[in-house]
């Protein structure tokens, strides 16, 4: 197969849903299919992709609605013989969708991470004219889009995140910059979906009755400057750190106590798959795909979103408890290993590709 994925997210963001492309990417290559990952120039995840062996080219996509890029997307399609188009934003299936069908016999597929679409007409139009199906990752996602009633049964196909870890992970430190504290990390864009001013407010709670906390936070985004402006108002710069963006979050995730999902939506959130791969213990909140990859109580706890006060009593129930912690942590990488490893993913992935080449070759 010759796949083309294309990903129109900003130069410098980069989060689970380019993590999931390049790794898709690099695992189908391995696979022997003909992959290249398309993005903005200069942007981060045409370096994460670089990094990882998997050929790119730059395709900028900026509008809904771009007639001459799509042209030329279509001439690059027809060039290359591309089998498969995988978009990952919405305008991608817009612009580059339409460039498919002007080029010919092309399956375009959409990965929704997360739910992308509403019940606008612009999203219908898109997805059921430019689109031959959705891959996605959580089962919750695929009810709520069965319910909009606009695609036949298999349209959306749900296919679990996979996750490769390290064979050697070198552990931050945190023992000699924070002696004597108890370190709970979290990781994200520093945006409103990943909820961490309720993150802020549960320390600034266990401020109140104790002083061995120390939060961590691996993150860049547009609320940089409000969220540590929150940390200073509640006095907590001693006690809730901003670390910057880190690529690769493994040697924070295998360094702290407990691991924290506090957003308010996902889609399956890959970063608490890494936690329990590498027997971390996780807090997360209940959205989206937690419950298909947390078993609440056994790998650890899931909370309402957006309660501080809930979020804290979660933290006080086991970051006392070692026993706790270490159960839940063997048995979130158990949990891992059997369900959500790479190669399973991989090979998901190359069957259903491989089933939709099958099904345009039969309509013709």
């Amino acid at each position: 197969m010759n796949i083309l994925f294309i990903n129109s997210i900003g130069r410098n963001k980069f989060g689970g849903g380019e993590k999931w492309m390049v790794n898709a990417a690099s695992n189908l290559q391995k696979k022997g299919h003909q992959v290249t990952l398309a993005s903005r120039k200069n942007s981060r995840i045409l370096q994460y992709a670089t990094g990882k062996g998997v050929p790119t080219t730059v395709i900028e996509i900026h509008a809904d609605i771009s007639p001459l890029k799509t042209v030329k997307i279509a001439r690059y399609l027809k060039k290359h013989g591309t089998d498969i188009l995988i978009c990952n934003l919405n305008k991608d299936i817009r612009v580059a969708g339409l460039a498919a069908r002007m080029a010919g016999n092309i399956v375009v597929l959409a990965r929704h991470g997360m739910l992308l679409c509403s019940k606008k007409w612009k999203h219908k139009l898109s997805l059921t004219r430019f689109c031959d199906g959705i891959i996605t990752n959580s089962e919750t996602i695929k009810q709520a889009y069965a319910g909009y009633g606009w695609f036949p049964p298999e349209f959306v196909q749900v296919i679990y995140n996979g996750i490769v870890i390290p064979d050697a992970i070198q552990p931050v430190d945190f023992g000699s910059r924070y002696p004597g504290k108890k370190i709970i990390y979290s990781a994200g864009r520093l945006s409103d979906q990943k909820g961490f001013a309720y993150l802020i407010d549960a320390a600034a709670i266990l401020a109140g009755t104790r002083n061995d906390l120390v939060f961590v936070v691996s993150g860049e985004g547009k609320l940089e400057e409000e969220l540590k402006a929150r940390v200073r108002e509640l006095d907590l710069e001693g006690s809730f750190v901003f670390e910057g963006f880190s690529a690769d979050i493994y040697p924070w995730l295998k360094g702290c106590d407990l691991f924290v999902l506090a957003s308010l939506f996902e889609g399956m959130p890959n970063v608490v798959m890494e936690a329990m791969a590498v027997e971390k213990p996780v807090i997360a909140t209940d959205v989206n795909g937690a419950r298909e990859l947390m078993q609440d109580g056994t790998t650890g706890l899931i909370i309402p979103p957006a309660d501080p006060a809930s979020l804290a009593r979660a933290i006080v129930s086991i970051i006392d408890d070692p026993t706790k912690l270490a159960s839940f942590g063997s048995a979130g990488k158990q949990r891992v290993a059997e369900h959500f490893t790479m190669q399973r993913m991989a090979d998901r992935l190359e069957s259903y590709l491989l089933e939709k080449i099958r099904e345009k070759q039969n309509r013709q």
